[in-house]
């Protein structure tokens, strides 16, 4: 065999026996990558889509049901429990309250209510709960009487008796216990006012104002001695004479009289009052307006 023919078999043998191969070029692979990408997001899409379409129509339905409840009657307020107070009567609550007829625990504007509620001067704060099915549960936190003013009127021929909080907010005016308006009013009040302290002597003029601070110096400079008062001194005080600051003088409940001052040094003449009294047993009046030279006087 000629040598030409023979090299010519042997190549031919020699691709035979090698595969195929197939040129592809970058660009096909890169249009080939972002279709499949493209499928991709698409499944993806469609799967979002439909989720999302049942979330709306989850809310949707929700939305429907709580609309439906909310107004209907439904969880009407047929009851209303208040708590803590003893100086209110049922029949104030239910008019400060003010719930509206067909009012459901739903409905109610609870915020509203406690506006109302605070407006009156015996309550300190309050905390409205909706209990179901049908009940609106009202906690007061009343303040508390700290003490009667007895306060000048009639050009100061006749005191009227005003209750005071603690926080100095005038409470209200105490009826004559025999009065219509004494028929209407807590007992409770009437038994703070028998053993409470009573502020007595405060100039003519005085005045007070439901649910307003007191504004009188003489009437705060004694509740401020009471209320700052750490020792057993200050549950044994019955009255307080309160013509002015510097004059206030205190009442004890053996009838010793203290003649205190103004509400500074507190704690300082409490130690000089309780030393004089231990020291002398039949003391009758004690001057601690000027603390570092008390004087005192016996029976």
């Amino acid at each position: 065999m000629p040598g030409g023919r023979y090299e010519a078999v042997i190549e031919e043998q020699r691709q035979q026996e090698q595969p195929e191969l197939v040129s592809t070029s970058v660009g096909e692979l890169r249009r080939a990558a972002r279709k499949e990408r493209a499928e991709r997001m698409r499944k993806s899409s469609r799967r979002y889509l439909m989720r999302f379409i049942i979330v709306i129509g989850i809310v949707v339905a929700l939305l429907a049901g709580w609309a439906a409840v909310y107004n209907s009657p439904a969880f009407s307020i047929e009851n209303i429990q208040v708590n803590g107070v003893s100086h209110l009567t049922n029949d104030e609550m239910s008019q400060l309250a003010n719930v509206p007829e067909g009012s459901t625990l739903l409905r109610v504007d609870t915020d509203t209510v406690r506006e109302r509620l605070l407006q009156n001067a015996w309550v300190d704060d309050v905390e409205i709960k909706r209990v179901f099915p049908h009940t609106l549960e009202i906690d007061v936190t009343e303040r508390t009487v700290c003490a009667i003013v007895e306060i000048p009127t009639n050009q100061g021929t006749t005191v009227k008796q005003w209750a005071i909080a603690d926080d100095h907010v005038w409470l209200m005016p105490i009826p004559d216990i025999n009065s219509e308006a004494a028929k209407t009013t807590s007992q409770q009040i009437y038994t703070d006012a028998e053993t409470v302290l009573h502020i007595v002597d405060v100039p003519y003029g005085t005045k007070a104002e439901i649910g307003k601070d007191c504004a009188d110096s003489n009437v705060n400079n004694a509740l401020d001695i009471i209320n700052n008062m750490t020792t057993e001194l200050s549950g044994r005080v019955v009255k307080v004479s309160a013509a002015g600051p510097a004059e206030t003088t205190l009442i004890l409940d053996d009838g010793v009289e203290i003649a205190f001052g103004k509400a500074e040094d507190i704690r300082d003449k409490e130690r000089v009052i309780l030393q004089i009294m231990e020291e002398n047993p039949g003391v009758a009046y004690i001057n601690v307006r000027m603390v570092e030279q008390p004087t005192w006087r016996a029976v």
